[in-house]
C-alpha cells in the first residue's frame, strides 16, 4: 500500500472517530436537555402543590388524627387517645342526628329550589331583550355578595321590629301583628332557606345560560321544520344538551350548600333551640366550645356523606375520560 493511501485511510479513520463522538456529545447534550426539560414541570408545580398539602390535606389529616382524641382545648392537660370513643358518642347525640335531618331538608329544598329558579332566569336572560346585558349583570349581584353581608342584610329583613318583610305584609293586610321570623323556631328554618335559595340561583342561571348559548341554532331550526312546540323543544333538546351541566352545577351547590355556615350563623347561630342547625353548623359551633375533638368527628361525618354525593360525578368523570381515549 502507498504511503499516500494509508494517510488518506488514516485520515478517514479520523474523520470518522470525531463525527462519532461529535454525535455522541450532541446524543449525551440531547438526552440532558430532555431530562431537564421533564423536570421543569415538576418543579413548576411544586409551590402549588406545598399550598394545598398545607391548607387541604394536612388539615384533614389533623381532624382525623385528633377524631381519635379527647381533644378539648379548655382541659390541654387530660388530651389523650381515646379510640373511637367520639365517634360511638357522635352516634348517640341526638343534637348529630337533629343536624342530619336539617342538614338534608337544607340541601334538598334550598339546591332544589335554586336550580328550578334559576333555570327559568336562564331562559329569559337567553331571549333578546333591550338591556340584557344590564339584567345579566345584576342578577349575579346575590352570586357575589359576600354571605356574611347577605346574612346581615337578611337578617335585617326579618327583623320582627322594623323589618322591610313584616311592613310589607302589614301594607298587604296579610298579617295583623309583626311576626319574629327568626326567633320562632316555624319560621326560622323556611327563612334561612329561602335566603340560601336567593343567594344561589345566580350560579345556577350562569351555568345553565353558558350551556344555552352553546346550543347549536340548527337544533332549533330543525325542531321547528318538524312541528314541535315549546315544551317538546325544552325536553327534546334543551335538557338533553345541559344534562351534563345540570348535574355538575347540582353536585357543587349540594357540596356548597351541605357545607355552608356563614349565612346561618350571621342570621340565627343555629337557633332558635337548635332549630336552624345544620350539620356545619353543628360542627362550628362545637369548634367554638374548644372541644376540637368531638368538633373533629362531626366534620369526618359531614365529610363522609359529601364524598358518598360525590361518587357518581366521580364515576362519570372516569367514564368520560375512558371514552376521549
Amino acid at each position: 500500500m502507498h504511503t499516500w493511501q494509508l494517510i488518506f485511510s488514516a485520515a478517514n479513520a479520523f474523520s470518522i472517530f470525531k463525527l462519532s463522538c461529535e454525535f455522541k456529545e450532541a446524543l449525551i447534550h440531547i438526552t440532558m436537555h430532555k431530562q431537564k426539560a421533564n423536570i421543569w414541570p415538576y418543579v413548576l408545580i411544586m409551590p402549588a402543590l406545598f399550598v394545598i398539602c398545607a391548607v387541604v390535606f394536612f388539615p384533614v389529616l389533623n381532624a382525623i388524627a385528633m377524631s381519635f382524641q379527647s381533644y378539648d382545648l379548655r382541659r390541654p392537660s387530660q388530651i389523650r387517645f381515646v379510640g373511637f370513643a367520639n365517634y360511638i358518642a357522635v352516634l348517640r347525640d341526638g343534637l348529630f342526628w337533629q343536624a342530619l335531618l336539617k342538614t338534608v331538608i337544607w340541601v334538598v329544598a334550598g339546591v332544589g329550589f335554586q336550580f328550578i329558579f334559576g333555570f327559568i332566569l336562564a331562559l329569559l336572560l337567553n331571549r333578546k331583550f333591550w338591556g340584557r346585558g344590564l339584567f345579566r349583570s345584576i342578577s349575579l349581584i346575590p352570586w357575589v355578595t359576600p354571605g356574611v353581608l347577605i346574612g346581615l342584610m337578611w337578617r335585617w329583613i326579618y327583623d320582627g321590629n322594623y323589618g322591610v318583610l313584616n311592613d310589607l305584609l302589614m301594607k298587604l293586610g296579610l298579617i295583623d301583628n309583626y311576626i319574629p321570623f327568626l326567633a320562632q323556631q316555624s319560621t326560622a328554618f323556611p327563612a334561612v332557606i329561602l335566603t340560601i335559595i336567593w343567594q344561589g340561583i345566580p350560579f345556577f342561571a350562569l351555568m345553565l345560560l353558558a350551556g344555552l348559548q352553546g346550543i347549536p341554532d340548527e337544533l332549533y331550526d330543525a325542531a321547528d321544520v318538524d312541528g314541535a312546540n315549546r315544551i317538546q323543544r325544552f325536553f327534546w333538546i334543551i335538557v338533553p344538551s345541559l344534562k351534563n351541566t345540570i348535574f355538575v352545577t347540582t353536585l357543587l351547590r349540594i357540596i356548597w350548600v351541605a357545607n355552608s355556615v356563614d349565612v346561618i350563623f350571621n342570621l340565627t347561630e343555629g337557633g332558635p333551640a337548635y332549630s336552624t342547625q345544620t350539620l356545619s353548623v353543628y360542627v362550628f359551633n362545637k369548634g367554638n366550645t374548644l372541644n376540637l375533638g368531638y368538633a373533629s368527628t362531626l366534620a369526618i361525618f359531614l365529610t363522609i356523606g359529601l364524598s358518598v354525593v360525590s361518587i357518581p360525578y366521580l364515576k362519570n368523570l372516569f367514564k368520560a375520560q375512558e371514552e376521549a381515549k
